[in-house]
């Protein structure tokens, strides 16, 4: 079991952290940076450790930089700060402590072409996945079910597959935990398999480095000879050519031997810019998937499976009351993970109390980290800019006399925002609107109220719009 009392001064991350949270401010901070510590790694270098993946993604692109020189300023000898996932830090721990091959330093040996290896795994462990990461603990509903039923096919080895497939959407909504699944599901399915799943990182940082030790061949055996490649965040390839380079004659060669691959990205291979043309028709050529933003309903089953583990793993002897699971589904902002990060502080802080805690005692609980539950007042001019907005329309044609469809349906969808998030009245609202009549927003309201049930696209469109104005 790996120690994790700090082994480097508290006082350097201190100072460092000081100054990150000012600058990040509090909310940023205490959601990504104040979970985080610094460990030694194998070789002796600070390592920043966060508890999630997503915080290390975030801190990557958000605080790093800034991080290393902060700690440049304090740190005697100016190494540099690593940063990893908890999952990382304690994985290169434990390999670390192996007999390692290369352990005679490089002055004294004739350097070779070392051969490349993605990942060395134990048998049955596909190296890189997570094992809480399963279809089993997947939970599905209208914004990710299509994306669940392919991720199952392509896990089942099932003919008539596509190929290549491509998950996209926002951070946090179910893309890495998918293609883990499939992983682990198509593993168990066919042993012999090989499967190989890699970040984009990883997969560029492993291609570099072939590169400098002319052992290009190795790495190319490796990644082309799998059965079934999965790459997460794919659009972090973005930039660096000869990567792109090679993962597109990675991805014919498995194509044309009709090896499987799975990609995820933040957006759909046509959104891409970064990525040369050619690479993104081909990420383009198979099924493209989109995970969209989590409905209530689908929010509410997170919060409950997350709820059933956490009282597996630390004996939670009740469930928070309905007020305060229904807050938590409708009033956190963010993605999927955020949410299952709100029900993590709230158990751990809650404690014994959990099922007697009242909706105010939750609010404050939750409100100095994740910045919920302070109600604001939401006007009909912000509905209207932000529907036209989504839509692609002016405000001007919300309140013009144009019927058309691609009017008339975004103009419904506006005045049911309005009635459901102001305090407005149906005559009010009409004359907001351009001077309607009230029927007219009745007809709308009702009218919605239908296309919720019946129409899936227009669903995703009111919650979409709906989790904007709350965080707006």
């Amino acid at each position: 079991m790996t120690s994790w009392s700090p082994i480097l001064p508290e006082t350097v991350w201190s100072k460092v952290a000081t100054v990150l949270r000012k600058e990040l401010g509090e909310g940023p901070f205490n959601s990504y940076v104040a979970p985080s510590s610094v460990r030694t790694g194998p070789y002796g270098d600070p390592v920043l450790v966060t508890p999630t993946a997503y915080a290390r993604d975030w801190i990557s692109r958000n605080a790093a930089r800034r991080a290393q020189e902060l700690w440049t300023q304090h740190d005697p000898d100016s190494r540099v700060l690593e940063i990893k996932s908890r999952v990382e830090y304690e994985d290169a721990t434990r390999n670390s402590e192996a007999p390692a091959v290369d352990a005679v330093p490089v002055k004294d040996v004739t350097p070779v072409a070392a051969p490349v290896v993605v990942e060395a795994v134990a048998p049955n462990r596909i190296g890189g996945l997570q094992e809480r990461l399963t279809f089993d603990s997947f939970v599905a509903g209208r914004g990710n079910e299509f994306a669940f039923q392919m991720s199952r096919q392509v896990a089942s080895w099932a003919d008539g597959h596509f190929n290549p497939v491509f998950f996209h959407g926002p951070y946090g909504y179910g893309k890495t935990h998918l293609l883990n699944a499939i992983g682990w599901e198509a593993q168990t399915r066919r042993p012999d398999a090989k499967i190989v799943y890699l970040t984009a990182e990883k997969f560029t940082s492993t291609f570099v480095k072939a590169l400098l030790d002319k052992s290009t061949a190795a790495f190319k055996d490796e990644v082309r000879g799998a059965d079934l490649l999965l790459i997460d965040d794919v659009h972090f390839i973005g930039g660096k050519t000869s990567s792109q380079e090679e993962l597109f004659h990675t991805l014919t060669s498995l194509i044309e031997n009709n090896r499987r691959v799975v990609f995820t990205a933040d957006r759909p291979p046509s959104q891409l810019t970064e990525i040369e043309a050619r690479l993104r028709s081909h990420l383009s050529s198979g099924l493209v998937c989109a995970l969209d933003v989590a409905d209530q309903s689908l929010r509410m089953g997170i919060i409950e499976r997350k709820l059933e583990q956490l009282s597996q793993r630390l004996g939670a002897a009740q469930n928070p009351r309905s007020d305060v699971l229904h807050f938590l589904a409708e009033r956190v902002p963010g993605s999927i993970r955020e949410l299952e990060g709100a029900v993590n502080t709230l158990v751990a802080s809650a404690g014994p109390r959990l099922g007697s805690l009242t909706l105010e005692e939750a609010m404050a609980l939750l409100q100095p980290n994740l910045k919920v539950a302070v109600e604001r007042r939401v006007t009909v001019d912000e509905i209207q800019k932000l529907v036209s907005d989504h839509f692609g329309l002016k405000q001007a044609d919300l309140l013009s006399e144009r019927r058309t469809r691609s009017v008339a349906r975004p103009r419904q969808v506006a005045m049911w925002l309005c009635k459901q998030h102001t305090t407005r009245s149906y005559p009010d609202i009409g004359r907001r609107f351009g001077g309607r009549d009230h029927t007219t927003v009745l007809h709308a309201v009702k009218k919605v109220e239908e296309l919720l049930q019946a129409d899936d696209q227009i669903a995703r469109d009111v919650e979409a719009l709906t989790r904007k104005l709350r965080n707006v």
